[in-house]
């Protein structure tokens, strides 16, 4: 289900919701924070209307037996501290979190609420679980990738711009897991004939000092690691990549949406599903502990068509009939 639908099936969902509300609410009413470190803009929203979509489907009614409370950070350190301690004063049952930075917050200011995150790396070595099939303590959810995708990247990359030889690798050094990502692009170039450079993540201006720098040697590609920094400056990269005509794969479809060239990632929708399948189970008495962490499984390539035209690219026709979306 793509962003329309989701916004349409929220807007009916509202429009079907009593006006007063919290006339109704009643004893039996769940509470759900929802901590996310994105933004509130369309694609946040999307992601929050999956999950709620994930909720209604198993049976719970927001307004009836479920409320939900939902902050977005923005990429902000002390939003995320500040709004997980409002959220966690609220009491709720169960906090959905997404992100690693947002997690880590809320891990230092409760040890009892169950927390379930979403789109985190590397939950083991940040702290957040003893491992993946016993998580341990309070917190369990569902990681945004595994490294082995990191090769993957190249490899697609590399397939729709061969002429390129230089890759660059835009991270977020504060993103936890960040290094096995790059380590897994690194032990695949040698096969692939290319040769890395990385860029750190941090602000409107390191990212354009960076790129610019890059794209003045010939024959350059980037690879965008996945990390709140670059969802945040998503719009800034691709409008970037376009203007220093530098083909680049991105780790999720809203980068293509917007005029990036390729990505391919989780299904973020799919995923926010699946995380209230286990905050479903919590409210019905599962503890996270016995929860295993789910590592992805559903993966969607997206191309856009029109950007690789500007950059002079011909999509291989393996590629585009792999492509699980085609923007022309």
């Amino acid at each position: 289900m793509r962003r329309r639908e989701f916004i349409t099936f929220i807007g009916t969902a509202l429009a079907s919701y009593p006006l007063n509300v919290g006339a109704q609410q009643n004893e039996r009413a769940r509470r759900i924070a929802v901590l996310s470190g994105v933004e509130g803009d369309a694609e946040g929203q999307t992601r929050i209307a999956a999950f709620r979509k994930g909720m209604h489907e198993l049976g719970w009614n927001e307004g009836r037996d479920l409320q939900i409370e939902v902050r977005f950070a923005s990429g902000d350190a002390d939003r995320m501290r500040a709004y997980g301690a409002e959220l966690i004063r609220w009491a709720p049952d169960v906090i959905l979190a997404n992100g690693s930075l947002v997690v880590a917050a809320l891990k230092q200011q409760t040890t009892t609420i169950p927390i379930v995150f979403a789109q985190v790396v590397d939950p083991v070595n940040s702290g957040f679980v003893d491992s993946l099939a016993h998580p341990g303590g309070n917190i369990t959810g569902f990681v945004s990738l595994n490294f082995g995708m990191g090769a993957k990247w190249l490899e697609i990359l590399k397939q729709i711009a061969p002429r390129v030889v230089r890759v660059g690798v835009l991270r977020d050094p504060q993103t936890p897991g960040g290094s096995g990502q790059l380590g897994a692009i690194q032990a695949a170039t040698s096969s692939l004939g290319v040769e890395l450079k990385a860029f750190d993540v941090r602000d409107t201006t390191t990212i354009e000092r960076g790129l610019t720098v890059f794209a003045r040697e010939p024959n350059g590609g980037l690879i965008v690691l996945n990390s709140l920094a670059a969802s945040i400056h998503h719009k800034q990269i691709t409008d970037l990549a376009a203007r220093l005509g530098l083909p680049a794969i991105y780790p999720y479809r809203f980068f293509v949406a917007d005029g990036g060239l390729v990505s391919y990632g989780i299904d973020n929708h799919d995923l926010w599903q699946k995380a209230a399948g286990y905050v479903d189970r919590i409210l019905k008495g599962a503890k996270p502990a016995e929860l295993p962490v789910q590592e992805p499984t559903k993966f969607e390539l997206a191309i856009n068509l029109k950007t690789a035209k500007a950059l002079n690219l011909t999509v291989p026709p393996a590629l585009l009939v792999r492509a699980d979306e085609v923007i022309e």
